[in-house]
């Protein structure tokens, strides 16, 4: 033992468990009365969004919500979902915000598997709900949700007490619980579920807490900005913003449906500085008729992530005034842990190499250790050459503390000390990373490996593109060769034969897409395209 290890021990003075639930109460404390939350006509200062969450607290502890319990919420991005970032958490609960665009088989499964306790939930979704409800097969507490500006033609009761007069059986001077380890888990987040039952994502607040801060630092954030929330608050916590926002004492703008126009008219009407939302979310930006668009008259950032997008869109939404960066992250790393830094000597590139620059994934957030292009058999670096392709690997403090009541998919996706993504990239001598392809969704065609995001990126390129997937269809003599399926923007027109000439400009003959289908993208409620939905489409086509 040297001497800096020497009575110099932690105690309660110099060691606090980190928690991300400290920023609102600091916030509260020095902006009481700044503007926090606008939704239409409500509006909450920091102030009352605190003694909100407090009194809903107390009020979930009173009907027996306690620490290690699980409280889901089903709802769109409005103040209560907001709110029980915080209320669910202060009793030491762990939260659970379920994707509004699920079926009933998969929310009872989400419910039964969380074991949830209680069930916060907007009145809308009532006829999914009920169903859940039926398969989960318990009596818990559940509370209604009824705003407004939701859709409540036929919809019915579903809890025995309403959010408002249930938040005022709470007490408003309610103490709220810290977490005595870091490590105690905050929220419990269920992915998408693609290829069997979603697997719930857990989060603990050392995580949340520098995800936060690291977000805020990556995106050189400043203090009382104003953010438009159009990333579903049910997507890995909103991408931990719910508790950004707070440590920045924003003005956060909620929308309960996403549209073109709404967004234009809320970043004119609240001066929004910031937004997130994936690549379809700009691409519809970009595409929205022209009477719908309106150019910001002020700086506007925006946030990236989800699908890699086409290079095609940063050109786009430049033209419009918005400035983009790229990121990339998961579920199972509380959002997103790369970015595109930008570099001041890619200025003087022409706008398509800057476009090309901007789709790479990027370098590693400022709260990741370490990040990684690695063989995944023999876990060791590629090569920064811009060409060999390995797994991306992430190791850090933002990662998640694995899968619930899954040990043995905790374990191999934690495999040597590395978290493995799943997803495909290059590493160029920069050190910058992009990524070529999901594992699953690489087409090899003859023996060789082709990246489906390269055709996709070719393909969005044409003008009459709006949007672009490219699968694996079965091939009796390659094994397997490209498949496009593209949705045109409005008012535009293009032949198969017109698209494949385009590709052919830039692609290898190989890597051509050998069948183009028309039609509207099926896409998950963060915009992601469902690939698994198009791989079936292209097993039947002839």
């Amino acid at each position: 033992m040297n001497d800096y290890d020497k009575n110099l021990d932690k105690n309660k003075a110099n060691y606090v468990p980190l928690t991300p639930i400290s920023f609102i109460e600091r916030t509260k404390d020095i902006y009481p009365n700044y503007e926090a939350v606008i939704y239409k006509k409500r509006s909450y200062t920091w102030r009352q969004v605190y003694d909100r969450c407090i009194k809903f607290a107390s009020a979930l502890e009173k009907h027996g919500i306690k620490l290690g319990d699980t409280v889901s919420i089903m709802a769109p991005n409005i103040p209560e979902l907001f709110e029980a970032h915080y209320s669910v958490p202060m009793t030491g609960a762990v939260l659970n915000a379920i994707n509004t665009r699920l079926d009933a088989k998969t929310v009872g499964y989400i419910l039964k598997h969380a074991d949830a306790k209680a069930l916060v939930v907007d009145r809308q979704f009532h006829g999914v709900v009920k169903k859940a409800l039926e398969i989960f097969g318990k009596k818990i507490l559940i509370i209604d949700i009824v705003d407004k500006q939701a859709d409540l033609k036929d919809s019915e009761k579903i809890g025995e007490f309403e959010y408002e007069s249930f938040l005022e059986q709470g007490n408003a001077s309610y103490v709220w619980k810290r977490p005595k380890d870091e490590w105690q888990s905050i929220s419990l987040n269920y992915t998408s579920g693609t290829t069997g039952n979603p697997k719930g994502v857990v989060y603990h607040h050392r995580g949340s807490y520098l995800m936060s801060t690291g977000s805020a630092a990556a995106w050189n954030m400043p203090n009382r900005l104003n953010f438009l929330y159009t990333v579903p608050m049910f997507h890995c916590n909103g991408w931990c913003y719910p508790w950004t926002l707070a440590m920045l004492h924003a003005r956060i703008i909620c929308i309960r449906n996403i549209n073109a126009k709404e967004i234009f008219d809320l970043i004119e009407e609240h001066k929004v500085t910031h937004f997130g939302g994936a690549p379809i979310i700009l691409n519809m930006l970009a595409s929205a008729p022209k009477e719908e668009q309106k150019p910001p008259k002020h700086k506007v950032y925006v946030l990236t992530a989800a699908a890699p997008p086409p290079s095609i869109i940063f050109k786009k939404m430049k033209n419009l005034g918005f400035e983009v960066m790229h990121v990339y992250g998961l579920t199972e790393t509380y959002g997103h842990i790369l970015q595109c830094a930008w570099n001041q000597e890619w200025d003087n590139l022409n706008e398509d190499e800057k476009a090309d620059i901007s789709a790479r994934q990027g370098v590693r957030y400022p709260n990741l250790e370490d990040v990684d292009v690695m063989d995944p058999e023999s876990m060791k670096s590629v090569p920064r050459d811009g060409k060999t392709i390995g797994e991306i690997m992430i190791r850090g403090n933002v990662v998640m503390k694995g899968y619930f009541k899954d040990k043995e998919a905790t374990e191999k996706a934690m495999k040597g000390g590395w978290f493995h993504s799943g997803d495909l990239a290059v590493i160029h001598p920069n050190g910058y990373i992009q990524i070529k392809d999901r594992s699953k969704d690489i087409i090899i065609s003859g023996g060789e490996n082709i990246s489906s995001i390269e055709i996709e990126n070719t393909v969005a390129k044409h003008p009459s593109v709006s949007l672009a997937a490219v699968v694996a269809k079965p091939d009796e003599k390659w094994g397997e060769t490209p498949c496009a399926f593209v949705e045109l923007a409005p008012q535009k027109e293009a032949t198969e034969e017109e698209i494949i000439k385009f590709c052919r400009e830039t692609l290898a003959g190989f890597k051509l897409p050998k069948k183009i289908v028309f039609g509207e993208l099926p896409k998950t409620s963060t915009g992601k395209i469902k690939k698994f939905e198009l791989r079936k489409k292209a097993k039947e086509i002839n």
